[in-house]
C-alpha cells in the first residue's frame, strides 16, 4: 500500500489540509442527517401537541404509550439495524456491491421477525400496565394508542434499513428531503384526523404511520431511480438467509449498546418517581430528557456518518485514513460537547420556561442544567466512539461499556446519592454524569489506545470478502487462507496487507 492510497503513512501526522477535506467530507455528510433527526423530533412534538389538545388524560395516556413503544419497539428496530453499518459500509469501501444489497434484505428479514413479538406486546400495553398498577383510564388510551400504531413496526422494518444503508453509501441529502417532504405533511395528517374526522387518539397514531410510511415510499422511490437497488435474487431464499447468522452477531450488540443507554433514561423517570415531591420531580425529568434528546441529535448524525467513513475507508483498505476519520469526528464532538455546556449554563434560567409556568419546576430544572451540560461534554464523544466501534464492525465492546458505565456505575450513583444520602432530584443526574464519564473514558481508551487499524483493515476485507459474503460471492481457499495468515502476524500486519491488497 503507497501513501498516495492511504492518505498518509503511520509514521508522518496528517496534514492540515487532509484534516480539512476530512472535516469537509464528514460535515457534507452529517449535517443533513442532522437535519433529518430534528424533523424526526418535530414530527414526534406535533404528535403530543395534538395530543395535548385532545386533553389530559389523552396527553397522559400517549406519552405513557410513546414511552412504552419507545423502550419495547423503536430503540429494538433502530438498534439492530445499526447492525447494518459496518457491513455495508465496509461493502461499499470494497465495492462488493452484491454483499450491499444482500445485507439489505437480510436486515429486513431480521426486523421482520423481530416485530412479531413487538406486536404481541403493544396489544397487551394496557393489560400489562394495569399489572403494573397504572391508572385504568390512562392505560385504556395508552393501550388504544399503541394498536393504532402497530402498523408503523412494518413500515420501519424497511425505514430503518434504507436509512443505515443509503448512509453507508454517503448518501445523505436525499434523506433529508424525504424527511422533510413528509414532515411537512405531518400537521396537516394529524389536523384532518384529529380535528375533522374528530378519530381522536387513534387519529394521532395513524397521523404518524402515514407520516413515517410516506418517508419510506420517498426514500424507496428515490433508491429506485438512482438504481442502486439492485438486489441480487439469484442466490434465492438459502442466498439471503445463509449470512443472517454473522449479521445478527453484528446486530444483537449494536441493539443492546443503544437500548441500555437509552432503557436508563427511562429508568431516571421511575426513579424520580420516588422522590419527595414526584410531581414536580418527573415533570422536571421530563423537561430535560427532552432537552437531552434535542441535544443528542447532533452527536448521533455524527455517530452515524462516522461510521459509515471509517467503514468505507477501512473496506477499501486505508486504515490511516479511517484513523484519520475517527479522529476528526472525535475532535468534532469534543467542540460540540463545549457548546453544550456553555449554552446549559448561559439559558439555564430561561430554558425551563420554554415548557412550563410553573415556578418551582423552572427552579428544579434550572439547578441541574449545568450538570445536563457537562454530561454532554462526556455525551459527544462517547456516542461518536460507539458510531466509530460499529464502523469497525466492535459493537459488542460498545454494548458492554454501556452496561458497565450505566447499570454497575450510574445507577448505584444515582441510587445512592439521591436517596441514600438524600441529594435528592440533582443526585439523579449526577448519577448520570458518573455513567457518561464512566462510559467515555473506557470507549476513548479502546479507540485511542487498543485500535490497531492495519489489522482493522484486514478484518474488513474478511467481513466484506469471505465470511459475510459466502453464499453471493464465493472466494478462493487459497485467498481466504492467505487473509487468516496475515491476522495471524500482527507485529508485521503492514507488510502483509500490502501483499493482500
Amino acid at each position: 500500500m503507497t501513501d498516495k492510497d492511504s492518505g498518509f503513512s503511520s509514521h508522518k501526522l496528517p496534514s492540515p489540509s487532509q484534516v480539512l477535506e476530512e472535516l469537509k467530507e464528514l460535515w457534507a455528510m452529517a449535517l443533513p442527517i442532522t437535519a433529518m433527526n430534528c424533523l424526526v423530533y418535530v414530527r414526534a412534538v406535533v404528535s403530543v401537541l395534538f395530543l395535548g389538545r385532545l386533553g389530559s388524560r389523552e396527553l397522559a395516556g400517549g406519552a405513557l404509550s410513546i414511552g412504552f413503544t419507545n423502550i419495547t419497539g423503536y430503540s429494538v428496530l433502530v438498534g439492530l439495524a445499526s447492525g447494518l453499518e459496518p457491513v455495508c459500509s465496509q461493502a461499499y469501501g470494497s465495492k462488493n456491491w452484491d454483499l450491499l444489497s444482500l445485507s439489505l434484505q437480510r436486515m429486513i428479514m431480521i426486523l421482520f421477525f423481530a416485530i412479531i413479538p413487538i406486536s404481541v406486546l403493544w396489544v397487551n400495553l394496557e393489560n400489562i400496565m394495569v399489572f403494573l398498577g397504572q391508572d385504568k383510564n390512562i392505560t385504556a388510551m395508552a393501550g388504544t394508542y399503541a394498536i393504532y400504531s402497530i402498523p408503523d413496526l412494518l413500515t420501519n422494518t424497511l425505514l430503518q434499513p434504507l436509512r443505515v444503508f443509503l448512509r453507508s453509501q454517503r448518501v445523505t441529502k436525499p434523506m433529508m428531503w424525504c424527511t422533510l417532504v413528509a414532515v411537512m405533511f405531518h400537521i396537516p395528517l394529524n389536523y384532518v384526523l384529529v380535528m375533522v374526522m374528530g378519530l381522536g387518539v387513534p387519529g394521532v397514531a395513524m397521523a404518524s404511520v402515514v407520516t413515517n410510511l410516506n418517508m419510506v415510499v420517498l426514500m424507496v422511490g428515490f433508491v429506485w431511480a438512482s438504481g442502486r437497488w439492485e438486489m441480487r435474487l439469484a442466490a434465492g431464499i438459502g442466498g439471503v438467509c445463509g449470512g443472517v447468522g454473522p449479521l445478527l452477531k453484528l446486530a444483537v450488540p449494536s441493539c443492546l449498546g443503544i437500548c441500555l443507554e437509552w432503557w436508563w433514561y427511562e429508568i431516571v423517570t421511575v426513579l424520580a418517581g420516588y422522590l419527595a415531591n414526584p410531581t414536580l420531580a418527573v415533570a422536571a425529568t421530563g423537561i430535560l430528557i427532552q432537552t437531552t434528546s434535542m441535544m443528542y441529535t447532533v452527536p448521533m448524525a455524527l455517530a452515524g456518518c462516522v461510521s459509515a467513513r471509517v467503514g468505507n475507508e477501512l473496506g477499501a483498505g486505508k486504515p490511516y485514513k479511517a484513523k484519520l476519520a475517527a479522529m476528526v469526528a472525535l475532535g468534532s464532538a469534543l467542540v460540540m460537547g463545549i457548546l453544550n455546556v456553555t449554552w446549559t449554563v448561559i439559558l439555564r434560567e430561561r430554558w425551563a420556561g420554554l415548557f412550563t409556568k410553573d415556578e418551582l419546576v423552572k427552579v428544579l430544572v434550572a439547578s441541574v442544567m449545568p450538570i445536563i451540560g457537562v454530561c454532554e461534554l462526556a455525551n459527544c464523544p462517547q456516542t461518536t466512539g460507539c458510531g466509530i466501534l460499529r464502523g469497525t464492525a466492535r459493537p459488542v465492546i460498545g454494548a458492554r461499556v454501556n452496561l458497565g458505565s450505566f447499570y454497575f456505575v450510574g445507577t448505584p450513583v444515582a441510587v445512592g446519592l439521591a436517596f441514600g444520602l438524600k441529594v435528592g432530584f440533582s443526585g439523579l443526574w449526577y448519577g448520570l454524569l458518573s455513567a457518561q464519564v464512566a462510559c467515555a473514558v473506557s470507549i476513548l481508551y479502546v479507540i485511542l489506545v487498543r485500535t490497531d487499524w492495519e489489522a482493522e483493515a484486514l478484518k474488513a476485507m474478511k467481513l466484506s470478502s469471505c465470511e459475510m459474503n459466502a453464499a453471493c460471492n464465493p472466494v478462493n481457499e487459497k485467498e481466504y487462507e492467505k487473509v487468516e495468515e496475515s491476522e495471524g502476524l500482527l507485529v508485521n500486519a503492514k507488510v502483509h496487507l500490502d501483499n493482500v491488497l
